[in-house]
């Protein structure tokens, strides 16, 4: 699967987020170590911060389905016609660590076509591990 292949699927599971308070929708694809894809979008709840994350929905997702390791997550943030770039909160950046490893990209594009690649590392430096 290409990156490109990898932000459509963002980009298509954005439009369903259900996001009636900030009219913010976000969408993730995650890539897993066995070749197959994953996402999530984000689900506002009026009991703040009852609500989850796109890249929280992709990963529940990727483990239901025995996916073990994020090789790529792409992320497609925005309004329901266009895309912003959209780097993971700081709780998803932990959950994507907590699956990743130093080969592991994040991969955001905007409507400019601009690419940002980001590893965990650099996006969540000096993290917390288990040991």
């Amino acid at each position: 699967m290409t990156d490109e292949e990898l932000l459509d699927a963002a980009r298509v599971a954005r439009e369903k987020a259900y996001c009636p308070y900030s009219n913010f929708h976000v969408g993730a694809a995650i890539l897993d170590e066995n070749g197959d894809v994953h996402i999530g979008c984000n689900v506002e709840n009026a009991a703040y911060p009852q609500g989850s994350c796109a890249e929280a929905g992709a990963i529940s997702a990727m483990i239901a389905a025995g996916g073990k390791r994020i090789v790529t997550i792409a992320v497609a943030g925005g309004g329901e016609n266009h895309t912003r770039a959209c780097t993971p909160c700081g709780g998803c950046r932990q959950r994507i660590n907590e699956f990743s490893d130093a080969d592991t990209r994040i991969i955001i594009k905007d409507d400019s076509n601009e690419w940002h690649t980001y590893t965990v590392a650099e996006l969540l430096p000096k993290s917390f591990h288990l040991p």
